[in-house]
């Protein structure tokens, strides 16, 4: 049991990463899409430098070894980005096919988190 969920782990986990650093290059180098889409969404463009450069931190964070506390940021940020994005599209009457790629990355995001080892988890310290 304890073998599957750390495979789990690593492919919800790698694949997180993948989605989240190729989507964070993709916003700092302003790809043509990307900025039409930030564009027609509202949003101004110099949010794509700040997302870019959050997200390939947080996979820096989610991967390196240690850091609990920063792991648990790292996947709060992706969390609320993801889903940022999925109501931006969904409530400015995009196709629900625009909200694929977010929604996936949720689910991963879900899974990663869930299944991490005990060694990236936070310690309950109850301090009273």
């Amino acid at each position: 049991m304890k073998k599957r969920n750390k495979v789990i782990y690593w492919i919800a986990t790698i694949w997180l990463s993948l989605g989240m650093l190729s989507a964070g290059i993709v916003q700092l180098i302003r790809i043509e899409e990307e900025v039409e889409m930030f564009t027609r969404l509202g949003y101004p463009l110099y949010i794509l430098t700040q997302l870019g450069i959050w997200k390939i931190l947080g996979v820096v964070a989610i991967l390196v070894p240690k850091y609990p506390l920063v792991k648990e940021w790292a996947y709060a940020g992706f969390f609320f980005t993801v889903t940022g994005a999925i109501y931006s599209h969904v409530s400015s009457g995009d196709p629900l096919a625009d909200s694929f790629g977010p929604t996936l990355l949720l689910i991963l995001i879900v899974v990663s988190w869930f299944f991490r080892p005990a060694d990236r988890k936070l310690v309950n310290t109850n301090i009273h």
